[in-house]
């Protein structure tokens, strides 16, 4: 596996806490884990995850995407993600934009559907490398499972805290319809200088889809809270999961759920000489599903739209569209200009944050 020998998080650099919520007494529905979590998910969006259980299921990803980074980079980019706005697939480093300056990224991943891996060796979108047809079943369908099976944990908490009908998130995030939901093993190769203070790995984001279910061992991770002007790193913790909210929830909320802007910068300190690996499943809405507040099915969710009259809650645009448009405008290929970036913003996105 790689990653298992690493220098210590340093602690000189700025850091931001996140609230730690236990799984297994989210699952059983213990109250105070349930208002850490409710906390959490509505202030920054972000929050440490322990008691999982996917430690198995994380380990042989990492193997596997070792294994798929080793293959010649030819091989590799046969299974490129491609520019029409699909995400699954190969990414080579270089291949996206991280500013409006059209800066590139510094990463490389392979990110598998979780449609092609459920009906796996029926191909629902596209093949992919032979390392990861190897793993598909052992591997790749473990972590799936387990990953879709913590976020639908907390889509069920979401659901009654929204005041929704029972059910009503299950149903946008329905396992058999097609979606976005992917399986992403990210690389970062190591710094052979000291990085730049300027250097991105990954661009300032919001997430595109509902829930991310993230494993890493490096520092690298920043977030921007809510009024702050300087990024903060994300302190990795052993055996902890850090989990966020995406833009879709939040728009399914009407704001209640945190969609917060985050990226990827080189690790901290002696962290730097060594690969940066990392590990996200991303649980997203049925491609179908229309992005707008359930401002129907929710009097919390209309009354928070309703203090809000500034924003619109109503993207006119079905997941799959949204998902699309933020992929499609990233790569390197089809930049025109900063238009392009501002084009595959979310909803962090205001006219004078572009």
């Amino acid at each position: 596996m790689p990653g298992t020998f690493l220098p210590p998080f340093p602690d000189d650099v700025r850091v931001h806490p996140l609230l730690v919520v236990d799984f297994e007494l989210i699952k059983a529905r213990d109250q105070q884990e349930v208002k850490t979590l409710w906390e959490a998910a509505t202030s920054l969006g972000f929050w440490y995850l322990k008691n999982h259980g996917a430690d198995k299921e994380v380990d042989n990803m990492f193997d596997m995407g070792a294994e798929t980074m080793a293959l010649p980079l030819d091989e590799k980019m046969k299974f490129e993600q491609g520019d029409a706005g699909r995400s699954f697939g190969y990414k080579m480093a270089g291949g996206n934009a991280v500013d409006a300056s059209g800066k590139p990224d510094t990463v490389e991943f392979i990110n598998v559907s979780k449609d092609d891996a459920l009906s796996y060796p029926t191909i629902a979108h596209r093949t992919y490398p032979e390392t990861v047809n190897a793993r598909m079943e052992s591997t790749i369908v473990p972590f799936i499972r387990k990953s879709l099976e913590v976020n639908s944990v907390f889509l069920d908490i979401f659901n009654e805290k929204l005041g929704l009908p029972n059910g009503t998130l299950a149903k946008l995030h329905e396992i058999h319809e097609h979606s976005g939901s992917e399986a992403r093993c990210i690389r970062k190769p190591p710094s052979s200088v000291k990085p730049s203070p300027s250097e991105i790995a990954i661009g300032a984001h919001t997430d595109f889809g509902s829930l991310s279910f993230l494993h890493n061992r490096l520092g690298g991770l920043q977030v921007l809270p809510p009024g702050h002007e300087e990024w903060s790193y994300v302190k990795p913790l052993p055996g902890h999961a850090i989990c966020n909210v995406g833009d879709a929830l939040s728009l399914f909320s009407g704001g209640i759920l945190q969609s917060n802007i985050h990226r990827v910068v080189p690790p901290p300190g002696i962290q730097s000489n060594y690969e940066r690996w990392s590990l996200v499943f991303f649980t997203r809405p049925g491609n179908s599903q229309v992005l707008r507040a359930l401002v129907e099915s929710s009097s919390i969710i209309a009354d928070a739209v309703k203090q809000k009259p500034e924003k619109s809650f109503d993207t006119n645009s079905t997941s799959a569209q949204w998902f699309a448009r933020r992929i499609k405008n990233q790569r390197m290929k089809n930049r025109t200009g900063p238009e392009t970036w501002a084009a595959s913003r979310g909803t962090e996105h205001t006219p004078t944050k572009a």
